[in-house]
């Protein structure tokens, strides 16, 4: 098949790509480097089943070669960088979504939409499933995110109730593994740089929130499951990791697998309109994709941390 991957130079999207060059297909990726990087797709570079477009989804994109699927990633998916140009993270999840499902349409291509767990925002039912409506500030920081999303899963339905298109929606909770971007601001990237550094670990609040850490290759996986189950299989479905960790354990973990004498600080402050837990349920998955995680955060750790050593 022809394969279409948005955000397909970011963390996730990169590694989506060389494992559907490694299934055989075709694989065109489009990325405007906002924040991916042609670093993470080099390796892939001189396969003549990848070609990359450097192109921002906000502004239409025509292929004039059949697609049969799309994979949408294209959205800053970090606060730092989500919150960097706030008014064009939602134009990804609106515009960029809108040009995406025309694209589908006109190739009568598949399409699959990540969307995210903070579509769920502060939740108040614990752990997650996707019947949960959500928690969420419109008007706060990080509404150009998690509104963005909420709006991409609605315009997908949107096209499926009125033109009949094959849609697939997902809800990535934390994700983690090699490529993650330094400056991303995500906790696993800050812990591992301050650890190889020497620097202190800082921790918000007093480190009791908690996340679920889901490696990137267990999450690659059930993308592709997700993408290509059952035509009547729309989602929402969660992808995660259903461990569920303190922040101040996973600081703990990071400095015991670097060797690290950092220390840990707390801020003593939360920011606003950060969840306290975040934990995926995947009954759905499990049932569904047949699916779930099989890499242990020590495992998936250990692995970040050596290409964390090699690329400083």
């Amino acid at each position: 098949m022809r394969i279409l991957v948005t955000g397909g130079a970011g963390f996730i999207g990169s590694h989506l790509c060389g494992k559907l060059l490694g299934l055989g297909h075709q694989v065109v990726c489009v990325d405007d480097l906002f924040t991916g990087s042609e670093d993470n797709i080099k390796h892939l570079l001189n396969n003549p089943q990848f070609k990359f477009i450097r192109h921002d989804i906000v502004e239409p994109l025509y292929l004039e070669e059949k697609i049969d699927q799309i994979y949408n990633l294209a959205c800053p998916a970090s606060p730092v960088h989500y919150q960097h140009n706030p008014v064009h993270t939602i134009k990804a999840s609106t515009i960029g979504v809108i040009n995406m499902l025309g694209l589908a349409r006109k190739h009568g291509a598949r399409i699959l939409q990540a969307s995210t767990s903070e579509v769920y925002g502060d939740p108040q039912t614990h752990p997650q499933t996707e019947e949960y409506r959500g928690n969420v500030n419109t008007i706060g920081p990080r509404a150009c995110y998690d509104e963005g999303k909420r709006c991409s899963e609605t315009l997908c339905f949107d096209y499926h109730r009125m033109h009949g298109m094959e849609i697939k929606v997902i809800r990535i909770f934390n994700t983690y593994g090699p490529r993650m971007a330094f400056n991303d601001g995500r906790v696993v990237s800050n812990f591992i740089l301050q650890a190889l550094k020497g620097e202190d670990l800082v921790i918000d609040g007093d480190g009791s929130q908690t996340r679920s850490f889901c490696y990137v290759d267990d999450l690659v996986e059930g993308i592709i499951k997700m993408m290509n189950s059952d035509k009547k299989i729309t989602g929402p479905i969660n992808l995660g990791n259903p461990g569920e960790f303190t922040i101040k354990e996973l600081a703990e973990l990071v400095i015991k697998l670097t060797d690290s004498k950092s220390e840990i600080k707390y801020t003593g402050k939360f920011r606003e309109d950060d969840p306290m837990q975040r934990c995926p349920d995947i009954a759905k998955a499990k049932e569904i994709l047949d699916w779930q995680p099989t890499i242990r955060l020590e495992d998936g750790l250990k692995k970040t941390i050596e290409d964390f050593k090699k690329r400083l």
